[in-house]
Formats: C-alpha cells, structure tokens, sequence
C-alpha cells in the first residue's frame, strides 16, 4: 500500500511541475487562436466550400512552429524533456491525429459539415489535459466545444462556426491565464 502511495504522490508531482512548466499548455491554445483567425478568413470568403476545406486543413500546419515561437515569448518550456509527462501530452496530440481521418471523410462525403466536424474533434481532443494540468478548463470546455459546434454546425454556415471557436479558444485562453495566475498565488 505504501508503494502505491508513493508512486501516486510521485505522479502528482510530475503533474505539477508539468503544469506550471508549460502554464497549462497556453502556448498551443494561444496559437490555435491565430490558426481559428486563418480559418475565419478562410470560411468567410467567397471561395468554393472543397477550397475552404483544404485550406482548413493547411491552417493546422503550422500549430507546432507557432506554439514554439509563442513558448520562447511567454517563457513557457515548450516540450519539458525532464518531465516523462511530457511525452505524454504529445501522444494525447498525436491521437488527435487519427480523428482527423474522419474529417478528411467528410470533406468529400458532407464538404458543408466539414468544419463542424473539425471543431468537434479538436475540442473532444481536450478532454485528457484536464487531468495532465489539473484543468477544469480543459474539462469544460472538451464538452461545452463539441455539443455547441454540433448545434451551431447542424443550423448555421461554417463562418459561424469559425466565428465561435475562435470566441472560444480567446475565452480559453484568459481561463487558463486565470488559472495559471491562481495556482502561482496559492503558491506565494
């Protein structure tokens, strides 16, 4: 009994300094708000609904680069090599991965559902880093995503889509500021 004790204060421990290391995976959120922009502009055009969702498809490229770039300017350790935690928020990414199979489905089978699917399967995507950073925003929002942009997506253009998820993950991003500044002030 003891053992499992230790090992679970250890697992906790690792969570923690994961947590405030990369200050709740911020920088991916920050830098999916600049791709959900591309996005908007995208679906927001007069081009063809296949073209959009090519470019859709294309806007998710650049996540990694950017998240990167973004780590450095809010001093976030990007990928916390010293922590085994970390490799399990990239396996967590790379599942997502899989899902987007099912979008690249839709695309050709339902082009004008497209984006609905897409934002349904990054926010169900979350779901695991509310328990990798302790985030009930995480938690939250991996729900409240998906059943909304169903909603929206079943009833309105993918332009309304865009518009919410984008009105999402900048609410996404001041939760997780929020929470960040707590946790360091409970630790002060």
């Amino acid at each position: 009994m003891k053992n499992k004790e230790q090992l679970l204060l250890a697992l906790q421990e690792l969570r923690v300094d994961n947590r405030k290391k990369q200050k709740r995976g911020l920088h991916f959120i920050i830098a999916s708000v600049v791709l959900w922009i591309a996005i908007l502009v995208i679906h927001a055009s007069s081009l063809p609904i296949l073209t959009k969702n090519l470019y859709t498809f294309f806007c998710s490229a650049p996540l990694v680069p950017l998240a990167y770039i973004i780590s450095k300017l809010i001093r976030v350790d990007f990928q916390n090599k010293d922590n085994p935690l970390g490799n399990l928020g990239v396996l967590f990414a790379v599942n997502q991965i899989l899902y987007i199979l099912i979008a690249m489905w839709v695309y050709a089978a339902v082009p004008d559902k497209m984006l609905m699917v897409y934002a349904m399967i990054f926010g169900a995507h979350l779901l695991p880093y509310g328990w990798l950073y302790h985030s009930k925003t995480y938690y939250v929002l991996s729900v409240i995503i998906p059943i909304a942009v169903l909603i929206l997506g079943l009833y309105c253009s993918s332009t309304i889509v865009a518009t919410f998820m984008l009105i999402i993950e900048f609410v996404f991003c001041c939760c997780l500021i929020i929470e960040n500044k707590v946790e360091q002030h409970e630790v002060n």
